[in-house]
């Protein structure tokens, strides 16, 4: 293993394997909601020629179920698995069934966000017909409270930051009857959602295979932004049960690298964050469920500033392709790594890269160099 101080490298995570876990359900679930459509796929040959190497892919997340973003797999997921245990009835019942008894029990929905997770667990409890009450952090733009709210959420300000906003929502739905708290953080006593959440996610990576054996390539490499680590997660649980295992690269904004301070410490550690443009990783915990698979299984670790994915966003746009900061980090990512001797090995001639495009274009302010 080595590091410095924007990158960490595990050599050891190469051969590293994990059983393959029957998700089937889960897809299922996923194509019987409405307006199910596997996402894009998007090949950038220009880029993988000035990379020199075989293959880029963009994994384009920008309009998932209507939503701007891959959350809604494991919010969705996440949710109907806490509805259906809370109320007794099979991982097999009916969606409507569940929405009907979630009503006459008059449950709601709880959540903290930093923008996407609470829109898609909002857009849940509406196709659910059930409330939902969101905790933002104080300094969340108004914007974004408004696209949450639109789903039909309320919003509750924090005092704090995205911690702070988990813990108020937390206490909130633990004295108020029938509120279930549906988040991606695991902690202390709070594993079994954030659980489902990462395996709802396994839906886009499933099309994602898909998707390249329609062009007859294998990924070598896929990279993945990192808010509190359930994508990532997810991420590693696939490609290490993969016949041909795939390397993973992480990326966070260089304000907010709670993974990657806690792989250089070798135990999970709490960051204080700064402000960035990739506003839905500015965490500054990595999920307790997601923490040891992470530990095991990434194979680099990587930040960036909010001005690179900003170039990545750009250059994106010319690519016909709309992301927002979170997505262009990938990008980001990958130019790093092309420039870094140390990750060389990460990519050759022969080489298939996936990037994971997590959000659709928002506005943002452009951040200078």
């Amino acid at each position: 293993m080595s590091s410095n101080g924007s990158m960490y490298i595990n050599a050891n995570a190469a051969t590293e394997r994990l059983d393959d876990i029957d998700t089937s359900a889960i897809r299922n679930f996923h194509r019987a909601l409405p307006n199910y459509a596997p996402t894009p796929l998007l090949a950038l040959p220009e880029l993988a020629h000035e990379l020199g190497i075989r293959a880029v892919f963009v994994k384009d997340e920008s309009n998932r179920f209507g939503l701007p973003s891959f959350k809604v797999l494991g919010a969705s997921w996440g949710c109907f698995c806490a509805l259906t245990r809370h109320l007794g009835l099979p991982a097999s019942a009916d969606l409507l069934d569940v929405s009907a008894k979630a009503v006459s029990r008059k449950l709601s929905l709880v959540a903290a966000t930093e923008g996407n997770h609470g829109r898609a667990v909002a857009f849940m409890a509406r196709v659910l017909r059930i409330p939902a009450r969101i905790h933002v952090p104080y300094s969340m733009n108004a914007q974004t409270r408004d696209l949450i709210a639109s789903e039909g959420a309320f919003i509750a300000r924090s005092r704090g930051d995205y911690d702070d906003a988990v813990s108020e929502a937390f206490s909130h739905a633990e004295e108020s009857s029938g509120a279930l708290f549906i988040q991606d953080t695991a902690f202390e006593g709070y594993t079994d959602v954030p659980r489902w959440i990462v395996q709802g996610y396994s839906t886009m990576l499933k099309e994602i295979d898909e998707q390249l054996a329609q062009v007859e390539v294998e990924a070598d490499l896929m990279v993945s932004p990192v808010g509190v680590g359930s994508l990532a997660h997810a991420v590693v649980q696939h490609c290490k049960s993969r016949k041909k295992p795939v390397r993973v690269a992480t990326v966070e904004p260089d304000s907010a690298p709670c993974l990657l301070r806690s792989l250089q410490a070798g135990a999970p550690v709490t960051v204080k964050t700064n402000d960035t443009i990739m506003d839905g990783m500015n965490c500054g915990t990595v999920s307790m469920t997601a923490w040891a698979d992470l530990h095991r299984l990434v194979d680099v670790a990587v930040t960036v500033s909010s001005y690179e994915s900003h170039e990545a966003v750009d250059f994106l746009a010319g690519e016909h392709i709309l992301t927002g900061p979170c997505g262009g980090a990938s990008l980001a990512a990958l130019r790093r790594f092309q420039a870094q001797p140390s990750t060389s090995s990460l990519l050759g001639e022969a080489s298939v890269v996936v990037l994971l495009s997590t959000e659709g274009s928002r506005e943002y302010i452009a951040p200078s160099k």
